[in-house]
């Protein structure tokens, strides 16, 4: 009892480190939990929606670019006699300035696969929905949310046309599972679906539900002979596990940044745990001469621990819980522009997120104590009584944890050269390497102090040389304290030196991929990178234009599979522009012609790697012809899809998936026009069509703010890191005041004034931060050089270009230089200020 109430006088005795450590767990827990709330949050919006929708379907009937034909619906109702089968519509819509998923159903087929749609307590609704046109349902909460009321009609965007839609009535779901996946859902009639986005007489897909065994297999053999060749049956979770598999790289990206703030918080639990340790050797010492067991002491410093760690991991959960909503918007966001839309609503912090969170943080805390706990009751009470033993027995173990460093460092080397552990390798990998320089650190830091020693005292004289030889003498803390600063700024510069070279990759790569003067796209983003087809009337218009420029046409679509979906981009060019484009592998002039006729395609750098595809291997693509095999004539860079894109010419699209619509033009201003008068004249043929008009310059600055908006969350998360390493060296600079008050307190007996002993450890912290920024530069190049030929190589398939400029590294410098200093201030007044009768007093 009485250890335990020693324990918490030395936890009330401090404080400020007791708040500092408590904020550095918290900071850790918090970054942690906020950005796995924020992944865990979008997978689970996404994964419920796909589910609901789906319902209780065990297969789906899908089409090609165009869909079904209503026909193959009723021959399996009526000749198979397929009665659990149901057509489906769907598409996007924006309605109030909100992005929702139309879903077109038959509510008399609907019963045995959604229940949300097929429950109508008002039996007029039914009536209304199938006879009025323009009829939708939605939830109650959303049309409260957006002031919508029952009965009245309001505007609606579809397919870059401005539609009327009436609110007929609500969604009665069965549970709050289906209320919170159905909050961006709108149901109507399968007629009206049609209607409103433009696919009369066809439908987007056939859900099924099948019977396990013989029974199931003869269905599927069944319905499988009367479909077209360009129709196929998919399980009726492939295209939301392909989904959500496409966002697995983002999330996993994410996620192991945000450890990193936890990484950089562990040094801060040493580092306080190890002072706490180190200051109260002497009490130690004689508890241990007066026969308490090492059992007690360890349990003493660990109770103290686990306080702190579980205060910190409380507080973290909170901040976690704050911060998580606005990372999860900032997820959401870039999952909008760069896979699919996706609305996620307000969730509370979810069960899974609370206890990882709090897993790591208690058990991040013990680990971090356990080397402090370890040196107190390992060392015989005399050791543990003299401070000069344990800064010696520190340097004992420096050439030991100097071999293991370089040890760590080498098995993460050997991670990078070996891809059998993918993105998770990768991770482990780099991880291996910061902690492995991390133990480098004391040593460099010995060495670069005896370095630098001329130059601090050229500049400060012998406050200087003192100032270089207080940061060796006190090694035990001060190499904690560089570590944690190293990490957290070579991370900084790792992901700085990343983000700069994709951005310059980008704008190179858009060089080269737009080429023409003006585009003309759908103003619909409700599919994300795919958007509805233009007006067949508004491309015949735009086409005449050929005469003053030069027309491409284009086509995305995504061509369903068992295996998952491809994504087709179909493109009309001209040989110039083709000849331009940016190949990674192949010749651009032998592959033109291949390429023009329809008969080889073209496959993007992230396609080729995940496929392991190379000129002259071929791609299947189910056509509407059936499964063709497409020679690759090129791969070629492209940085708008992380899971590839299959590039054809338009001529072989038309051939083979019967598609003639066009979602894309494009015009190059022939010689003596202008870009000005081929913008009017674009403009003047698209009169009051919804769809968007943009200059090649706007093209590509709307394009880099997509890019600058996909890494707004990693400058975040990089600024969080910094604050956990800059309370890091608060802390530590504080145990260094309260552990040298009497060396300090001699140097004042002996006439140094308040303003040298300031100097002194405002010279100190100075060193700290050089040293630290120094030791970063070589530590941060080579996280960037793993993040961009290991990490993204695995995780997106690009090849990214190495751009390290001095001013990035400078401001590294800078940066470790003043966040140091900053951390010095209030220490060394404090220190400065404490009378020397006092300090000398204190430690009698």
């Amino acid at each position: 009892m009485i250890l335990w109430r020693a324990g918490m006088r030395n936890v009330l005795r401090h404080p400020w480190l007791t708040v500092l450590a408590v904020l550095g767990v918290a900071l850790g827990v918090a970054v942690v939990t906020a950005v796995d709330h924020a992944n865990e949050a979008a997978q689970r919006a996404f994964r419920l929606a796909a589910e609901t929708v789906a319902g209780r379907a065990t297969h789906q009937v899908v089409g090609g670019p165009t869909g079904l034909a209503e026909d193959i619906y009723r021959r399996m109702r009526v000749e198979l006699r397929v009665r659990g089968s149901a057509p489906v519509v769907s598409g996007h819509l924006q309605l109030a300035g909100r992005t929702f998923q139309l879903i077109g159903i038959d509510p008399f087929a609907e019963p045995p696969l959604r229940s949300f749609s097929s429950r109508f307590a008002d039996r007029g609704l039914l009536t209304t929905l199938m006879t009025r046109p323009g009829t939708v349902l939605m939830l109650p909460e959303s049309a409260a949310e957006l002031r919508l009321e029952r009965g009245a009609t309001y505007p609606a965007d579809s397919a870059g046309v401005r539609r009327q839609l009436a609110l007929a009535g609500f969604l009665e779901p069965p549970d709050q599972v289906s209320r919170v996946a159905l909050a961006s859902v709108l149901v109507c009639d399968i007629a009206t679906a049609q209607e409103l986005l433009g696919m009369v007489g066809r439908l987007s897909r056939i859900d099924l539900i099948l019977p396990d065994g013989a029974e199931g297999g003869r269905v599927l053999r069944e319905v499988r002979a009367i479909l077209p060749p360009g129709a196929d049956i998919v399980p009726a979770g492939a295209r939301a596990g392909a989904l959500d598999q496409m966002t697995r790289a983002f999330r996993l990206n994410l996620k192991a940044l945000s450890l990193l703030a936890l990484v950089v918080g562990m040094f801060l639990i040493y580092n306080t745990m190890t002072f706490s340790v180190v200051r109260r050797r002497r009490l130690i010492g004689m508890l241990r001469a007066l026969g308490v067991s090492r059992r007690e002491v360890f349990a003493m410093i660990c109770a103290e621990a686990l306080l702190i760690g579980v205060a910190g991991t409380v507080a973290g959960l909170v901040a976690g819980a704050l911060l998580g909503s606005e990372l999860t918007r900032l997820v959401t966001r870039t999952i909008n522009d760069l896979y699919f839309v996706m609305e996620v609503r307000r969730v509370p912090l979810l069960p899974g997120a609370l206890w990882k969170g709090a897993l790591l943080g208690v058990a991040a805390t013990l680990a971090a104590t356990m080397p402090a706990a370890l040196e107190a009751t390992g060392a015989p009470p005399r050791a543990v009584l003299s401070r000069s033993q344990v800064e010696t027995r520190r340097r004992r173990l420096l050439p030991l944890a100097t071999c293991g460093g370089f040890v760590l460092i080498a098995a993460g080397c050997g991670l990078f050269f070996t891809e059998r552990g993918g993105i998770v390798g990768g991770f482990l990998g780099l991880f291996a390497v910061i902690v492995g320089y991390t133990l480098l650190v004391p040593a460099a830091v010995m060495l670069l102090s005896a370095l630098l020693r001329p130059l601090l005292e050229t500049v400060l004289g012998s406050l200087g040389r003192m100032a270089a030889r207080g940061v060796v003498v006190s090694l035990s803390r001060t190499g904690v304290a560089t570590a944690a600063l190293v990490v957290a700024v070579s991370a900084g510069i790792g992901v700085g030196i990343m983000v700069g070279g994709f951005r310059l990759t980008v704008q190179n790569w858009l060089a080269n991929w737009l080429q023409a003067d003006v585009y003309v796209t759908s103003a619909d983003r409700g599919g994300g990178r795919y958007r509805p087809p233009l007006d067949p009337a508004l491309v015949r218009r735009l086409s005449v234009l050929e005469g003053e420029a030069l027309v491409t046409l284009s086509r995305r679509v995504r061509i369903e599979g068992a295996a998952g979906g491809t994504e087709l981009f179909s493109l009309q060019v001209p040989e110039r522009t083709f000849l331009r484009y940016p190949f990674k592998e192949g010749d651009p002039a032998r592959a033109w012609s291949t390429f023009r006729s329809g008969a080889a395609v073209l496959v993007s750098e992230p396609y080729s790697y995940r496929h392991h595809l190379h000129p002259g291997d071929s791609v299947t693509l189910r056509t509407s012809r059936g499964e063709r095999r497409f020679p690759v004539a090129g791969v070629i860079y492209d940085y708008g899809s992380d899971t590839g894109i299959v590039i054809m010419s338009r001529a072989g699209y038309l051939a083979n998936f019967a598609d003639e619509s066009v979602d894309g033009m494009s015009f190059t201003a022939r010689p003596g026009l202008d870009l000005a008068r081929l913008l009017e004249l674009v403009r003047a043929r698209v009169g009051g069509e919804q769809v968007t008009v943009v200059s090649n310059a706007q093209l590509r600055q709307a394009t880099v703010e997509v890019f600058d908006r996909t890494f707004a969350i990693t400058g975040v998360l990089r600024m969080l890191t910094m604050l956990v390493a800059f309370v890091g060296i608060l802390s530590a600079l504080m145990a260094m005041q309260v552990e040298r008050a009497r060396e300090l307190a001699v140097l004042r007996a002996i006439g140094l004034t308040p303003g040298q002993v300031w100097g002194v450890v405002c010279g100190e912290t100075v060193l700290i931060g050089l040293i630290a920024g120094l030791l970063s530069l070589p530590l941060g190049i080579a996280e960037a050089l793993v993040l961009i030929y290991v990490i993204n190589l695995r995780s997106f398939g690009w090849t990214m270009q190495l751009a390290i400029t001095p001013a990035q590294l400078g401001q590294a410098l800078l940066l470790s230089v003043t966040a140091a200093f900053l951390a010095g201030i209030y220490p060394s007044l404090r220190i400065a200020r404490t009378s020397p009768a006092l300090a000398l007093k204190e430690e009698d």
